[in-house]
C-alpha cells in the first residue's frame, strides 16, 4: 500500500522518505534539505534585487550570515514557548530542530527584530530594505513548508474534499483524536485523512510571491511590498490556520489567528495611510 495517497486525485506515493541521507551516521532529513533550499533561493532572490535597488555590494550575504540563525532561534523558542509542557521534562528535546518544531511567526519576528539593528547600523532606510526582501521572504516559505510533508505534519481536520490526503497512520507521530475518529482502511492499512494545510500554505505564498514580485517593480512608495507581504501572509495564515489541527494556543485561542489578525490589520492602516498620501503628493513613510 502506499504511504501517501490523494484518493480524489488519484495520486499514490508508495514511499515517501523522511531521511535523505546519512553523514557519518547522522540522519540528514528532507525537512531540513528544503529549509535549506528555500533560504538559499530566497537568498539568491534577495541578492538579485538588492543591486537592481543599489542597496550596495554585498549586503545581503552580510545580512543573511547572522539573520537566518536568529530567525531559526526565533522560531524554534516561538514554538517551545507555547509547547511548554512537551519540553519541560526534557530539557534536550528543545535543541533537537532536525524532526520539526519551528513556529515561522517566531522567525518572522527574530527577523524583524535583527533587521531594525542591521539597517540603522548600515544607515538604510527600514521600509526600503524590507521591500527587497519581502518576495525572497514568501518564496522560501513557500518551498520550506514542503518538508513538512514529508514529516508527516501540519495538516488539518479530517475532510472528504479534493485534496483530501492520506497517511498511513502508524508513520504520522502525532494524531489528534478528531482525526483518529475517521480513520480509513484500505487493504488492511490503516490511514490518517486530513486537508494537506502545508500544501494550501505553501501555494498560498507561491501566489503572494508572484504578487509581491510584480509589486516591486511598480510601487508606490516604500514599504508598499512589506506591507503587502504582512496583509497577505497574514489573510491567508488565518484562514489555514482555522483548519489546522496542531494550533499553539494561548489562553485558549489559536496564538496564530491572533498574530495574523494583528499584522494585518496594521497592514491596512498603513497601506491606507501612505496611498492616501501618495494621492495628496505628501510625504510617504
Amino acid at each position: 500500500m502506499p504511504e501517501v495517497w490523494f484518493p480524489n486525485l488519484g495520486v499514490k506515493i508508495d514511499r515517501l522518505p523522511k531521511v535523505a541521507f546519512e553523514v557519518f551516521n547522522v540522519p540528514i532529513y528532507v525537512y531540513a534539505l528544503c529549509i535549506t533550499f528555500g533560504v538559499i533561493v530566497g537568498y539568491l532572490l534577495a541578492e538579485r534585487e538588492a543591486k537592481r535597488l543599489n542597496l550596495g555590494k554585498d549586503i545581503i550575504f552580510d545580512y543573511i550570515s547572522l539573520a537566518m540563525f536568529v530567525a531559526i532561534a526565533g522560531a524554534r523558542l516561538y514554538y517551545i514557548i507555547f509547547t511548554w509542557d512537551s519540553y519541560k521534562d526534557n530539557l534536550i528535546k528543545v535543541f533537537n530542530i532536525r524532526e520539526g518544531g519551528l513556529a515561522i511567526y517566531g522567525g518572522i519576528i527574530a527577523a524583524v527584530i535583527y533587521t531594525v539593528f542591521f539597517v540603522k547600523k548600515r544607515g538604510i532606510k527600514l521600509s526600503y530594505f524590507l521591500d527587497a526582501l519581502a518576495p525572497s521572504l514568501a518564496i522560501g516559505q513557500s518551498i520550506g513548508r514542503c518538508g513538512n510533508f514529508f514529516n508527516r505534519e501540519v495538516f488539518g481536520r479530517y475532510t472528504e474534499n479534493l485534496f483530501a490526503m492520506r497517511y498511513l497512520k502508524n508513520q504520522v507521530p502525532s494524531i489528534p483524536d478528531s482525526v483518529l475518529q475517521h480513520i480509513v482502511v484500505e487493504g488492511g492499512a490503516e490511514y490518517i485523512q486530513v486537508e494537506p494545510t502545508f500544501l494550501y500554505e505553501s501555494l498560498w505564498n507561491l501566489g503572494v510571491f508572484f504578487i509581491l514580485f510584480y509589486m516591486q517593480r511598480h510601487k508606490k512608495f516604500d514599504g508598499q511590498v512589506a506591507a503587502f507581504y504582512f496583509l497577505l501572509y497574514g489573510v491567508g495564515r488565518a484562514w489555514i490556520e482555522g483548519i489546522r489541527t496542531d494550533q499553539l494556543l494561548f489562553l485558549g485561542f489559536p496564538v496564530s489567528v491572533m498574530v495574523s489578525v494583528i499584522l494585518a490589520a496594521v497592514s491596512v492602516i498603513y497601506i491606507s495611510k501612505n496611498f492616501y498620501k501618495y494621492k495628496q503628493g505628501g510625504k510617504l513613510t
